[in-house]
């Protein structure tokens, strides 16, 4: 049981304390509600942009790395198609400084300054992960397959960099003036710091900061996949890829919970069914995993494989064993103690995860942000059954609904 403490200033901005006294760190977690999905498709990539943009400086914090650091300190960030996440990571009795600094970039960050600066560097860091990296361009071509109108159809880093070569001035006071706001973030706080001196940090440096109006999200449902869609390329990649892909529900949905757990039988550890029946029980196969997209709306469940040879016979077979695999859950074939081997796992890997105060912050401020409760997590997974995971199996991983991408090394 995690003991926290949830509540809203005036403003909107919702604040989550936990005290845990094991450590002489506090974290200090500012989630906001944004992410590309958010974009509009001639802009993409511009949460990413704005994440470093972020770190540019502001009206009283002209150097942000500087004061975190000089209260003995780190910080970072992330972003995703759903949320960008800033937080860092100081001595408990400089939790102040933390709450000052970031405060002042919600108020005011020095865009323009760092405009110039930070466009190059995430045009450089799209070239290198996604031009310049073998299997760099797989989420273009997976995402472009899976979604036809819906925003998740590109990631996080954007299309293409004559998005953000393109940017101006005015996209990002726009951007910025739309989404970062008390009333489209969450705030936590984890570490050896009282209740009390966080409601009082949280009135002093962010309560006198306006709400403002948030861009409505207006974009359509992506319509179903009735049809199945199939991909290949050819470039200089050391070994070929298979990909399997199949449209599958949100994180709040009952079911993102049961397609979760599919994907730990499948390939989670070395008792997993891909690892004991592909990898190590055949000679075709390299590595097998699966996994799911983890978005706040309709994802995907991913099935993936590497294998040691790029003939189309071998292609073929590995696809068959894939599909073979697939079809034995959906068939019903699911013991009860493989699923709680499953479910043990989850909780275990949950558990010591959340034994860093750093973690528990951003977990705290990601069920806040979704309206969970992060105690109620782990009894919803214990309370899947062998019908459940054949239940979504047999709706998720359907033929007609997959997208296949086959990724081969170059041609001789």
């Amino acid at each position: 049981m995690i003991e926290f403490t949830l509540s809203t200033l005036p403003n909107g901005l919702r604040v989550v304390h936990h005290f845990d006294g094991s450590t002489s760190q506090a974290a200090f977690n500012l989630l906001y509600n944004v992410g590309s999905r958010d974009e509009s498709p001639c802009r993409t990539g511009m949460a990413h942009l704005f994440e470093h943009l972020m770190f540019g400086g502001s009206a009283n914090v002209p150097d942000y790395d500087y004061a975190i650091e000089m209260a003995g300190g780190t910080n970072n960030a992330w972003t995703s198609p759903d949320f960008t996440n800033f937080y860092d990571i100081l001595p408990a009795a400089n939790i102040a400084t933390a709450f000052w600094a970031e405060s002042d970039r919600m108020y005011r960050p020095l865009l323009q300054s760092s405009l110039d600066v930070q466009r190059s560097v995430v045009i450089e860091e799209f070239k290198q992960v996604c031009l310049n990296k073998p299997y760099g361009d797989t989420g273009h071509l997976l995402r472009d397959m899976l979604y036809r109108i819906h925003p998740y159809r590109w990631p996080t880093i954007g299309l293409t960099t004559d998005h953000i070569e393109a940017v101006t001035l005015s996209d990002i006071e726009q951007f910025f003036h739309s989404h970062y706001a008390p009333n489209n973030a969450v705030l936590a706080v984890t570490g050896p710091v009282q209740l009390s001196q966080v409601q009082d940090l949280a009135d002093k440096w962010f309560g006198n900061l306006e709400p403002r109006a948030i861009a409505p999200r207006t974009y359509a449902a992506e319509p179903d996949i009735t049809q199945p869609r199939r991909k290949e390329v050819r470039c200089n990649v050391p070994q070929t890829r298979i990909y399997i892909a199949f449209p599958m529900p949100a994180q709040s949905h009952p079911d993102y919970k049961v397609a979760d757990l599919i994907t730990d039988i499948l390939a989670s550890g070395n008792s997993s069914r891909f690892y004991r029946r592909l990898v190590m029980g055949t000679d075709i196969f390299t590595h097998a995993d699966a996994s799911v997209s983890g978005s706040e709306e309709p994802g995907f469940l991913l099935v993936s494989a590497r294998i040691g040879d790029d003939t189309d016979s071998c292609i073929a077979e590995a696809e068959s064993r894939l599909w073979h695999e697939i079809n034995l859950l959906a068939d019903g074939d699911v013991s009860e103690s493989e699923l709680q081997r499953a479910v043990n796992r989850f909780e275990s890997n949950r558990t010591f995860a959340n034994i860093s105060f750093v973690a528990k912050a951003r977990e705290l401020a990601l069920c806040a942000m979704r309206g969970d409760d992060i105690n109620t997590i782990t009894p919803q997974y214990r309370a899947i059954t062998t019908s459940d995971i054949t239940r979504v199996a047999r709706a998720v991983m359907q033929p007609q609904r997959a997208c296949t991408l086959i990724y081969r090394t170059a041609a001789q």
